[in-house]
């Protein structure tokens, strides 16, 4: 029986396909998705801003790249540890005080590296720059958990805000880039951080959506971590292999570009990853599926592991190009499929928790294999970087096969009046 989600007017059924229309129609979802937006964008201008910045000041891209990982690395430490506050005390109370500390994190940043400050010092003053990053993403995603609940909508939800991000990681890259080089090498960065301030505080300030925290009568409910959930660990390690895609392929195309005399094609062919990728999250978006999220989520990542295999071996522009076309298609599937899980694995009270642990586990792999795969290019052959994505990949899928049990939903009863004057409890999932 095909599924139907109530419409504004409670009894009204709509369509039971579903669709971007009808998502956006949801109430009361533009108030936050507006502000969503703008406020997430800095989140893919500051590591270019900070390379731009570095590289400026010290004259060396391995320094830049150095302050950038630190940051990198401790967005993905402390990212979870945000969303799980914010699960324990509100969206607002941890958006407040963290954009604060982050824009003025960024502002040191700046100075520092205008100064002429000594490389330790810009690593001290990374560390709280990335672990301060607003979760507006998963905070977005926990807001539309809350308004869809059990919605065949949800996936529809999933594949909307992985198109999001890849439009931010599009737009955000360009602005800080012409910025940079246009303006000032410090523009850019300043420039993040008063998005951030203004962003954060106007989503901050759309109260009406934001989850509630669990309270039951006086007494606060305990909240058990998001990473105690087995589905969600085997989650992180797939997430970890799209994140090393995603950087093992900024270092490599940059080197194949460079390799073949031909620098520029390096934001040809990474747009075309990129492309693949947004187009395959609004198809994957618009489909009603009929095939269970596990099995999606394996038959997915094994296409993208498929897929990613193949780079290391293309000669031409034009073949990997079309690899990379391919990648980039395989990897919305596998990241909409994975959000999705996370409604039927994670109780309410600690999604957006589990929501930065992927999303950290996307910028930990991501500057995993940056590290790994410049230092196979500078001591390799060229094009030995495309192992990385390939290797990220393989060990994820192999896990995610060995352990894809761990991914089923949980199992909630609750008591269902059976005729009159009479209750018989029945288990319903």
């Amino acid at each position: 029986m095909a599924s139907t989600v109530t419409s504004e007017s409670p009894g009204t059924p709509v369509s039971s396909r579903p669709g971007y229309g009808q998502l956006l129609r949801t109430r009361g979802a533009w108030t936050f998705l507006l502000p969503g937006f703008a406020a997430r964008q800095p989140f893919a201008m500051l590591t270019i801003s900070i390379v731009l910045l570095v590289q400026h000041t010290t004259g060396s891209y391995g320094a830049a790249g150095a302050v950038a990982a630190v940051t990198g690395v401790s967005l993905a430490l402390f990212a979870p540890f945000t969303g799980r506050l914010a699960d324990r005390h509100g969206q607002r109370a941890v958006l407040l005080p963290g954009v604060l500390v982050h824009t003025l994190a960024g502002l040191s940043l700046t100075a520092l590296a205008l100064s002429d400050a000594p490389l330790w010092a810009l690593f001290v003053a990374a560390v709280p720059t990335g672990a301060s990053v607003p979760q507006i993403g998963p905070m977005v995603r926990a807001r539309w958990g809350v308004k869809l609940q059990d919605s065949p909508l949800m996936t529809t939800a999933a594949a909307f805000e992985s198109v999001t991000d890849e439009l931010t990681f599009v737009f955000g890259p360009l602005l800080a880039t012409a910025l940079c080089t246009a303006v000032d090498p410090a523009a850019g960065l300043l420039t993040e951080a008063a998005l951030t301030l203004v962003g954060g505080l106007l989503f901050a300030a759309q109260r009406g959506t934001q989850p509630a925290v669990g309270l039951k009568g006086h007494a606060r409910v305990k909240h058990a971590s998001a990473l105690s959930v087995p589905g969600v660990r085997v989650l992180i390690v797939a997430f970890l292999g799209i994140g090393a895609v995603f950087g093992g392929m900024q270092v490599s195309l940059a080197a194949f570009s460079e390799s073949i005399g031909e620098p520029g094609l390096n934001g040809v062919l990474y747009g075309t990853f990129a492309a693949g990728n947004m187009l395959s999250g609004v198809v994957c978006g618009a489909i009603a599926w009929k095939v269970a999220p596990r099995r999606r989520l394996v038959v997915a990542y094994a296409a993208l592991g498929l897929t990613a295999s193949g780079l290391w071996a293309a000669q031409s522009v034009t073949v990997l190009a079309g690899i990379g076309l391919l990648v980039g298609v395989c990897i919305a599937p596998a990241l909409i499929t994975g959000y999705t899980l996370v409604d039927g694995l994670v109780p309410a009270g600690a999604r957006t928790e589990a929501f930065t642990w992927l999303t950290g586990a996307v910028a930990l792999g991501q500057a995993a294999a940056v590290t790994i795969a410049g230092q196979m290019e500078d001591r390799l052959w060229d094009g030995a970087g495309f192992l990385v994505p390939m290797g990220g990949t393989l060990l994820a899928l192999a896990t995610l096969v060995t352990l894809r049990s761990r991914l089923s939903p949980r199992v909630v009863s609750r008591t269902v009046a059976r005729g009159v004057g009479h209750r018989e409890p029945v288990a319903v999932d």
